[in-house]
């Protein structure tokens, strides 16, 4: 019978494009994916750090696929990711986890083919770790998530360090595609049926900078700008430190790079900004959001947010509070500040009460949920263009798509529509999307059928 293959991602966008890389792989092997994982072969667990929670999850489903290995001992478990890449994690694994065969990390994921090969041939454990980062890899097969949007990859790795984040040292120094690599895999997407892209990168804003001859972020998408049959550019994430005024203007004379800014700011306060390593100061954050709306008005700008870093007080709190009223986001991903082993945060005096934390955070997606409605308020009566992405899950007599500015949008139609750009007068307005119906007096752009 055909061998059959089951992954479960954690975390990022980047974490589901490795997801996407591995299933290519294990298809050219001769394995078939399955959703139910007590009929697959190979189990691969692709795995997130950044926060204690995902972690936890990760010994979860470890612990739940013990039982499964005990009725099929030629199942192979694997474990992957900025998990397994912390020091003496694969140690930690193969000791608390004897029955996870396979442990591998971010550097080297091309060669999952190999390593499965020799658990085959040798009937031992492998663990294939990469202390430092290698070049990158072209051309890995793929098998992409089915719909309107592909995930393209344009540089691995972080060189920033802010204080509370893993990443730079379970993803590597920043490595970036070349643009001819990007523009050709763009250009192949586009030939498959995909309407949109979305840029994947820690730091995108840093694209290009270890290249020779010297590239920006913003001439790699003057150049996707211009591929045919693609309808929309997006990318994530940006820094704002590193979000010069060449490329505001670049998107702002795009036809197909989308009007929206995700901006993580992390905290208001100039004091906790700078213990975080941000590299900017509150006035300055101010300063970037005031050039991007002279220069594209109707752009929607989101962003992130930790409450509870150490040492942060009330007046600091509040800094952020104030943040939130003078920007006006669109929407915010909040989080609380959690202890991550390895970074200096980990260790910095100040560390904040878990209940002051909690008061915190609910003050703050209670402000920024207000602002969230009021903004979507304003959209009542306007007419957008919606990429189509499908049936919305909830009531499949409603299609789902978005706005340029990435805005959520519920609507009457057809399972036909799916990949068309649609005009859509919004009729209704709530905090998380809006409801609309087809706008006929206004004509949609045609796109190639999916």
């Amino acid at each position: 019978m055909t061998p059959k293959y089951h992954i479960m991602t954690f975390g990022c966008q980047m974490n589901e494009r490795d997801s996407e890389i591995l299933a290519g792989m294990l298809q050219e092997m001769g394995y078939q994916p399955t959703a139910e994982v007590n009929r697959a072969d190979i189990i691969l667990l692709n795995t997130c750090c950044v926060r204690e929670t995902a972690e936890n999850k990760v010994w979860g489903r470890i612990g739940e696929l013990k039982a499964l290995k005990s009725e099929n001992p030629d199942l192979i478990i694997g474990i992957c990711g900025c998990m397994t890449q912390q020091p003496e994690m694969a140690a930690k694994v193969r000791r608390r986890a004897p029955h996870v065969e396979l442990v591998f990390g971010t550097h080297n994921v091309h060669r999952l083919p190999e390593l499965v090969g020799k658990i085959k041939e040798e009937r031992q454990a492998v663990v294939d770790i990469w202390e430092t980062e290698g070049s990158i890899v072209e051309n890995l097969p793929s098998k992409r998530i089915e719909g309107v949007r592909a995930y393209v990859t344009i540089m691995y790795g972080c060189n920033n360090f802010c204080t509370y984040c893993i990443v730079p040292y379970v993803r590597g120094r920043e490595r970036s595609r070349h643009p001819e690599d990007i523009t050709r895999e763009v250009a192949e997407l586009v030939s498959e049926g995909y309407k949109e892209v979305m840029l994947l990168g820690q730091n995108v804003n840093s694209y290009g900078k270890d290249l020779e001859p010297g590239t920006e972020f913003a001439d790699l998408l003057q150049k996707l700008d211009i591929v045919d049959g693609l309808a929309r550019i997006r990318y994530m994430t940006s820094h704002p430190r590193d979000f010069n005024d060449r490329l505001i203007d670049v998107i702002a004379a795009s036809e197909k790079v989308c009007e929206h800014f995700h901006l993580p700011v992390q905290a208001g306060s100039n004091e906790v900004l700078k213990k975080m390593n941000r590299g900017y100061t509150k006035e300055s954050y101010l300063e970037l959001v005031g050039k991007i709306r002279a220069k594209i008005p109707h752009a929607s700008i989101t962003t992130d947010l930790i409450v509870g870093f150490p040492g942060e007080t009330d007046d600091d709190f509040r800094e952020t509070l104030d943040l939130l009223e003078q920007v006006r986001f669109d929407a915010a991903f909040t989080f609380i500040y959690n202890k991550r082993s390895g970074t200096p945060a980990a260790e910095m005096s100040g560390q904040v009460h878990d209940q002051v934390k909690k008061e915190r955070i609910q003050q703050l997606i209670t402000l920024q949920n207000r602002i969230s409605q009021e903004n979507n308020l304003a959209q009542l009566g306007k007419t957008h263009e919606i990429l189509v992405e499908g049936v919305n899950s909830g009531n499949p007599d409603l299609m789902e798509g978005r706005t340029r500015t990435n805005k959520l949008v519920l609507f009457g139609g057809t399972p036909e529509m799916t990949g068309k750009l649609l005009k859509v007068r919004i009729t209704e307005s709530g905090t998380w999307h809006l409801d609309g119906e087809l706008d006929l007096s206004k004509s949609s752009r045609s796109l190639p059928p999916l």
